[in-house]
């Protein structure tokens, strides 16, 4: 006979899964922050994933594998869908664990929180539900994602605003922060509503100062209407998970990331965070099932102003996924956002500072921790990126070409390596020359 566990029973019981394996971490967190977690510790963390350990894993901020609690929240909940569905959808109908969760995480208020199943959906719930209009401006750069200009541009269709494309830095290795704020602060006109910006841009590796762009955008705003503000608006993903930051040390309006990378969550989420005064700025584009919208259907009457639980796109999702996402949050806390972000730095610095030493490549990505985070880009002289991710491929190494007009080869060193690994890595690249 089956015992049907509550909601808040089922992910409590989730979360204390694989807590062993993290434990170490978490005892050099309580020790205080200058105590490191041992590099057993760090294997423990690793063990926690299946993983094939025949291939050197370089690609986190693709897709990443689910470490174990994870994948017992994800099938105990598949389980329960399976058993009795609709009794199912209805027991966990509320989504507040799951918001509560991301919350906790971000340094935020769990009602401030959409919930979405990527990146590229809360990008475009964002900048299409944004109240735009002939003559506007959307303000981005040159070197942001094919979602994030493809979001601009649509809305920009449907508006008549006009998106402006600019460069915040020459060459990704040499860029600065004050570079990059200056070159926002100089592009803003009285037209512009929206700066559109990616924390950590996938075509070079370089972490763009959110929170100087945002102090930027908080000083065009003074003096200005209301109706005439602007909205600073970020693809945040590829440092989510990675940086020891909260929504209130970036400064910025409205931010966006998905969940199944450098998070480890369940595939196919994400969250789209904005300030609280901000959502009734926003119109949805997708039916929401909340009770806002839906009690206001039924009894023939306009919806609401906006929340962030009306910007959640209504309809089936993949449920089992969504709400076992709280385990991912949980993993990264009992490991301690200040270690993930320490573990993750060192090994990209012990990466980086290797290929800059050599002659035969050359390094996109600044060595600066302030201005990278996971995701160095690279070139090899006289072979294509493609090339040389192949070649790396021969040698059981899984990495990526950045997807652009100009691509270069990536790795990313993660939870998942070591510095024996970084090493390794390192040789093969040196053997390319």
């Amino acid at each position: 006979m089956t015992t049907k566990l509550s909601r808040r029973s089922l992910l409590e019981g989730m979360l204390l899964i694989g807590a062993a394996g993290c434990a170490a971490p978490e005892a050099a967190a309580a020790a205080g922050d200058g105590v490191k977690a041992p590099a057993d510790a760090w294997q423990r963390v690793r063990d926690e994933f299946e993983v094939s350990p025949a291939w050197i894993h370089m690609t986190s901020f693709y897709l990443d594998s689910h470490p174990r609690p994870v994948r017992a929240a994800i099938e105990a909940l598949r389980r329960e869908l399976d058993e009795n569905p609709v009794d199912a959808v209805h027991e966990h109908e509320d989504t507040t664990p799951v918001r509560e969760a991301a919350a906790a995480y971000m340094g935020v208020q769990a009602d401030e929180i959409a919930l979405t199943d990527s990146t590229t959906m809360g990008l475009a719930l964002l900048y299409l539900g944004l109240p735009l209009k002939a003559g506007d401006e959307v303000l981005t750069t040159e070197h942001d994602h094919y979602a994030m200009h493809e979001s601009l541009r649509l809305a920009a269709e449907r508006s008549g605003a006009v998106v402006r494309k600019i460069a915040l830095y020459e060459r990704g290795s040499d860029a600065t922060e004050a570079e990059m704020a200056g070159a926002i602060e100089r592009a803003i006109t009285p037209a512009t509503r929206v700066v559109a910006i990616t924390w950590v841009h996938s075509s070079t590796g370089v972490k763009t100062p959110v929170r100087a762009i945002a102090e930027v955008v908080a000083r065009a705003n003074q003096g200005r209407a209301p109706e005439d503000r602007v909205v600073c608006g970020v693809d945040g993903v590829h440092g989510f998970g990675v940086e020891d930051a909260t929504m209130a040390d970036l400064g910025c309006d409205f931010f966006s990331a998905g969940c199944h990378k450098w998070i480890f969550g369940p595939r196919g989420t994400g969250v789209l965070w904005g300030k609280a005064e901000l959502w009734p700025l926003l119109r949805p584009s997708i039916p929401q099932f909340g009770k806002e919208a839906y009690e206001a259907w039924l009894r023939g009457q306009p919806p609401p102003p906006t929340n962030a639980n009306m910007m959640t796109p209504g309809g089936f999702h993949s449920f089992e996924h969504r709400w076992a996402l709280p385990a991912a949050f949980a993993f990264h806390r009992r490991i301690g956002k200040a270690r993930v972000a320490d573990r993750i730095h060192a090994l990209n610095r012990q990466c980086k500072e290797g290929l800059k030493g050599m002659r035969h490549v050359t390094l996109h990505t600044p060595l600066d921790d302030a201005l990278s985070a996971g995701i160095i880009c690279f070139e090899v002289a006289g072979m294509t990126p493609e090339a040389a991710v192949k070649r790396l491929r021969e040698r059981k190494i899984v990495a990526s070409t950045s997807p652009y007009r100009t691509s270069y080869a990536r790795v990313a060193p993660s939870l998942l390596n070591d510095e024996a690994e970084v090493d390794t890595v390192l040789r093969a690249i040196r053997a390319l020359a």
